[in-house]
């Protein structure tokens, strides 16, 4: 089958942590975390509008100026989302620009601080100067989701890296897988039409629904059972900076469980646990052995401390003994010099 989210990490594992998440057949693109972006082409920037924030140490926020300044003239929202503190984190880089000439640009931020107790919101508009506004919260205990779309959410875990820190998953309802083969006995052509299919399946709209194809007309309920397999969906787990506390890895296991691709950080070797510990970091063994006791298919090493420059196979090794039930890798990009 086709994932329906094509993931992949901007840098390397020495680097600012980003994992770019891209959805099929669709023209948008979601952000784990917003360190530097500058490898991304200006066309993978544009299709960004979802941005989910760990925390705003300067290695997970850098990335917000160049975002801003590739979109300044869309008319898509950007939405985004981080800890309780996020909303003053964007207040304050906004206000460190004037904004006297972009009364008539499209592009409105919206910002949403996530805590145990609320979801706040607040609104950022070009047309407003991007003066906040006050858009309210909903004040009730932390659920786990923060955005639900129609054939997706996004959950969060809130963990503690000295200060609040989220980690996020991105899941699939269902998988609806096309049939070839089918589709050509039925003389029909792969095309738009099938992304309107979907919704309509996703939606739930009556089965004895007329869909008209290529001249032919067919009920929905007909089509799906002769060209539609729903499966299970996929699930992307994403963990950097965490303290290294039962507390925050019963958290981890819990929000990965059962994905299908877990990104953790794997910041020091077990050997150096306490300066992991000090440095509220997860190592590599466990970052393996939450991957191995949340049922994941992969793990993807990330976040990894620039100590172990060039020596990524012991980060590597150390994690495959700890998950030896799927594939371990690290994550790849240009590796810099010392």
């Amino acid at each position: 089958m086709k994932p329906t989210f094509h993931h992949r990490p901007v840098n390397g594992p020495f680097e600012d942590p980003c994992l770019y998440i891209r959805l099929l057949r669709e023209k948008r693109a979601i952000l784990f975390d917003l360190g530097s972006i500058e490898r991304l082409s200006p066309g993978d920037i544009n299709k960004i509008t979802d941005v989910f924030v760990t925390h705003t140490h300067i290695d997970h926020f850098i990335g917000f100026d160049h975002l801003l300044r590739n979109i300044l003239g869309r008319p898509v929202p950007l939405r985004i989302y981080g800890p309780s503190n996020i909303i003053d984190c964007v207040r304050g880089k906004l206000s460190g620009y004037a904004w006297n000439l972009i009364s008539g640009y499209p592009l409105k931020i919206e910002a949403f601080g996530i805590s145990e107790s609320e979801m706040r919101h607040v609104s950022f508009h070009a047309a407003n100067a991007f003066a906040p506004v006050e858009r309210g919260s909903k004040k009730k205990p932390f659920a786990g989701a923060v955005l639900k779309e129609t054939y997706f959410r996004v959950d969060a875990a809130i963990l503690t890296h000295d200060i609040d820190c989220l980690a996020f998953s991105i899941e699939e309802d269902y998988h609806i897988n096309i049939d070839k083969a089918a589709l050509t006995s039925l003389g029909l052509e792969v095309g738009p039409w099938l992304t309107d299919f979907k919704k309509k399946i996703r939606g739930n709209a009556p089965e004895n629904g007329a869909i008209r194809v290529s001249g032919k007309e067919f009920t929905i309920g007909e089509l799906k059972k002769k060209i539609a397999m729903i499966t299970r969906g996929q699930k992307v787990s994403y963990a950097m900076d965490s303290s290294p506390t039962p507390e925050n890895i019963e958290k981890i296991k819990s929000l990965a469980r059962g994905a299908d691709t877990l990104y953790s950080e794997g910041y020091f070797l077990h050997a150096d646990f306490e300066r992991a510990r000090e440095r509220n970091h997860l190592t590599a063994d466990l970052a393996g052995s939450i991957a191995s006791e949340a049922g994941a298919r992969e793990l993807v090493l990330m976040h990894c401390s620039p100590k172990y420059l060039h020596r990524e196979d012991k980060l590597l090794e150390e994690a495959r003994r700890a998950f030896s039930s799927g594939p371990v890798s690290i994550s790849p990009g240009p590796v810099p010099r010392p």
